[in-house]
């Protein structure tokens, strides 16, 4: 094709065909799949047929020959259809899904060098023998699952990367529009700097008008008859300055009061705007799993429709980026577990077809999204036994774990329910993908579940990752944040509600006694709180439980700019990032989860102190021996925690390695526990980390993995580890004697 003129060549020409062909591909993977449930849908055959005959137009302007093929033999098809000549079965749509997926293929592919014959017309060609194959097949039929419909073999040529074809159009336009968010997020913040200008200005006002009020006293205690002509004079003078200075000072507050509102406007105006240019439809990220639920469900011999509710929602383009691999999880797990054989469903009264639901909106401030099937639910029962069976509990143990604790060990790295192990799931990878993901963004996931009914997995996200509306507070006589996403209540409780039992402070908060913790103890702070008749009290909720947190004071609610905090500090305990407020004093954003977290570890260890002793030094050393555990898992930190208090041993918990590096360089342990595979820093750095450190190289460190190849203890042990132990293999007893061996027996 010869070059164009007016500014396009082949290479800009072909860009303009990926872009139709992607957006096409779209409205035809939509069509097909409406069209596999009501095969005689007019607007639906319709829409395909439009989208095709585009795509025929497209492919002959820039004059790509296999795309003309590929895209006149589907047009064909879906005309036949609609003059009743042809009834769509699922052969033919999986061979048209087929061809979708070739134009994509085609759009993307570079033209062919010059004087080189266009291979993707071979492959073209071999797509509409396939495609007439496929119309011999009868209505209703499905494909073989050993011998599927024949695919186009397509030809080798290099593609270009994603990464260069997102250099060329998103990335830089992605990083202006995420600097352009946070120069209006710091404009937003910065116009508030013009409210204590405003109030310092109403101070000098009022002492202004003091220094009136001295002039005129001046003049009334001098007798007129004892001031000279020039004293009067001055004194005359002087008051009308000040009348001056009075009215000067009127006219200049006014205007900026007008200042400020007019600026508090604008700014709040740029940055919703700049908001919604970077949020984006939840339905953009979600395009492709309508078709890849279709595909699972048909390889595995299921029939399964997904739904998506809530398509137009808008969700920031960095979490929506972010959301795609969870939620893939999720529907790959909903198919492949979740969802009944036909026969089975039929037989429990269902419909043959099994439905996932995907629903996404906005609630109190953040994003929801639900993940739900109609499925056959989950047995806690077996979950109980898989636990008690790869030794992650004592049958005893076990059996007193509620549903909701045994609901979290699915979310462990290498849990699973499946005993084979398949191309789709059986390796226990995937729920602790998604809880990870979540945790990055300060989101949650929760799971409800009715056996025989379906499971829901319900995901709460921060509708924006550049600014948070937060709670401020003090703390010790320092501004402190708390993200009002991550808090379920702030409010002021009398002294006298507050009661002790068994040596821990309690409140009623709606017929619910809930533990009240000085934040100046969980902090580390050596200020007491200042008395009173009532406590300033944020009310924080995680999986381990509610409780209160006592801070000085409330200081209001503020629109804060995110600043992530230095990578090198590594994960600071109970601190999410930093931000600066009106008048740039900077503050820390209080990571709601951690602190849980840390209020648990006190209960548990029985170091909580009153809140009127929040002074007191809690970094006092028990004499009993302390152990750090670092595993990312909830489930299994707090097994080996009551496992170790159990036989007398005082410990700590650190999330991942990052936060047990902090943590062991912050205390003094006699024995870290330490999982391998962990995000930030795995165990085998953090024991490297350990064994090279001067003071810290004589504290034994003890490895517990489900690594169990011997590859992998010597791994262990070659970084220095003292004691190498199997998570799968190990009983309570093992895991206390290996204790034991290295550090002695525990103290009741």
């Amino acid at each position: 094709m010869p070059r164009m003129t007016g500014g396009f060549d082949q290479f800009s020409l072909r860009e303009l065909f990926r872009v139709e062909a992607s957006a096409q591909a779209q409205a035809l993977v939509a069509g097909l799949l409406a069209l596999e449930q009501e095969p005689h849908r007019a607007d639906q055959l319709e829409a395909c047929m439009r989208a095709a005959h585009s795509l025929k137009g497209a492919a002959r302007l820039v004059d790509i020959g296999a795309g003309v093929i590929v895209a006149h033999a589907m047009e064909e098809l879906f005309v036949a259809a609609q003059e009743g000549r042809v009834t769509l079965s699922q052969a033919q749509i999986d061979v048209l899904l087929n061809g979708v997926d070739l134009i994509t293929r085609i759009g993307d592919a570079p033209p062919p060098p010059e004087g080189e014959d266009d291979l993707w017309e071979e492959a073209a060609e071999d797509y509409v023998v396939a495609l007439t194959r496929a119309l011999g097949q009868p209505e209703g039929a499905r494909p073989d699952r050993q011998h599927e419909h024949p695919v186009v073999d397509l030809p080798e040529i290099k593609l270009p990367s994603t990464d260069e074809s997102a250099e060329r159009s998103m990335r830089i336009s992605a990083e202006n529009l995420n600097r352009m968010l946070d120069l209006a997020g710091e404009t937003l913040v910065n116009a508030r700097r013009l409210t204590p200008i405003a109030g310092s200005l109403q101070r000098l006002k009022q002492l202004q008008k003091q220094a009136a009020r001295s002039i005129e006293a001046l003049r009334e205690s001098l007798q007129p008859q004892g001031l000279t002509p020039q004293s009067q004079a001055a004194l005359s003078d002087a008051e009308r300055a000040m009348l001056a200075c009075r009215h000067f000072l009127t006219d200049r507050m006014a205007e900026l009061e007008a200042l400020d509102h007019q600026s508090t406007s604008l700014t709040h105006r740029l940055y919703d705007q700049a908001l919604k240019v970077r949020m984006r439809p939840f339905s953009e990220g979600v395009t492709g799993f309508p078709r890849m639920v279709r595909d699972i469900g048909n390889s595995l011999g299921k029939r399964v429709r997904l739904e998506i509710a809530g398509a137009a929602t808008r969700v920031d383009r960095d979490i929506l980026e972010r959301l795609e691999a969870p939620l893939g999880h999720l529907l790959r797990n909903a198919v492949d577990h979740g969802i009944e054989m036909p026969g089975v469903r039929i037989g429990q009264g269902k419909a043959e077809e099994g439905m996932v639901r995907v629903e996404a909106h906005h609630n109190a401030g953040a994003l929801q999204i639900l993940v739900s099937d109609d499925g056959a639910g989950i047995d806690v029962e077996l979950i109980r036994a898989r636990v008690a069976e790869r030794r992650l509990a004592d049958e005893q143990t076990a059996a007193r774990l509620s549903e909701s604790e045994l609901l979290e060990f699915l979310f462990l790295p290498g849990f699973t329910m499946k005993q084979e192990v398949s191309e789709l799931s059986g390796r226990g990878v995937g729920l602790d993908v998604v809880r990870d993901m979540l945790k990055q963004v300060g989101g949650k996931v929760t799971i409800t579940s009715a056996l025989g009914e379906g499971t829901t997995f319900q995901l709460r996200l921060p509708l924006t990752l550049s600014v948070i509306r937060a709670l401020l507070v003090e703390i010790g006589g320092e501004p402190y944040a708390f993200s009002f996403g991550q808090i379920v209540r702030a409010t002021k409780i009398p002294t006298t509600a507050v009661s002790t039992v068994e040596g821990r402070q309690l409140f009623d908060l709606d017929g619910e006694q809930v533990g009240l913790v000085a934040a100046h103890q969980i902090l580390g702070h050596d200020i007491l709180p200042a008395s009173g008749e009532t406590l300033s009290v944020v009310i924080l909720t995680g999986p381990e439980g509610t409780y209160g947190v006592m801070v000085d004071r409330f200081l209001g609610a503020r629109e804060l700019v995110v600043q992530p905090l230095d990578p090198r500090l590594g994960k600071i305990k109970d601190i999410s990032a930093g931000a600066l407020m009106e008048d740039g004093t900077p503050l820390l954003i209080i990571d709601a989860e951690d602190m849980v977290q840390t209020m648990v570890k006190l209960a548990m260890s029985d170091r909580l102190n009153a809140v009127q002793q929040a002074g007191t030094d809690i970094a006092a050393r028990s004499p009993r021996r302390r152990v750090l555990v670092v595993d990312d898992s909830f489930t299994v930190r707090e097994l080996q925690r009551k496992l170790l208090e159990q036989s007398g041993y005082d410990v700590e918990l650190a999330v991942d390695g990052m936060e047990g590096w902090n943590l062991v360089r912050s205390g003094q342990f006699d024995l870290v526990v330490t999982d391998v595979d962990m995000p930030r820093m795995d165990g085998i750095e953090l024991v490297r980390l350990i064994k090279h450190d001067a003071k810290l190289r004589g504290t034994p460190v003890m490895i517990l993995s489900y690594k169990d190849r011997e590859d992998d203890r010597m791994r262990g042990l070659q970084a220095g580890a003292d004691y190498y132990l199997t998570k799968g293999s190990y009983q309570n007893d093992a895991l206390i004697e290996a204790v034991v061996d290295l550090i002695g027996p525990g103290q009741p």
